[in-house]
């Protein structure tokens, strides 16, 4: 493992055991995750998500924005669109979804809320 500096964690992924996921729900346990900076009370933060050929997330919804980076792998969205290795992807608050995977996948999650507007300048 390399040495930490202050303020640095450094995660060597292939190295690194995964949880088994239980965000969406019960345990699926085609699916592990890595908490990164994820804070589970404020629902917001980082971490990667590992799925196994023929996985499939439950659908759900977002409190807060929801991004992801396809690192590895393929994964088809719940309309069909396949994202591929360096794909991007972006779903506004409120957005319901579900995805799977054929080939498996390693994805990195952003769950984050926008600050709210400032009001209009009177």
């Amino acid at each position: 493992m390399p040495t930490s500096a202050p303020g640095r964690r450094i995660f060597r992924i292939p190295e690194t055991d995964f949880l088994p996921y239980d965000l969406d729900g019960p345990l699926q346990p085609e699916m592990s995750w890595l908490p990164i900076s994820f804070d589970r009370a404020a629902w917001e933060g980082c971490y990667l998500m590992r799925m196994q050929p023929g996985a499939a997330v439950i659908e759900h919804s977002h409190p807060g924005m929801e991004e992801f980076v396809i690192l590895e792998g393929e994964l088809i969205d719940s309309d069909g669109t396949v994202f591929k290795a360096g794909d991007f992807v972006s779903y506004e608050a409120g957005t319901r979804h579900h995805s799977r995977t054929e080939t498996g996948c390693l994805i990195a999650v952003f769950e984050w809320r926008p600050s709210p507007s400032p009001p209009p300048a009177a």
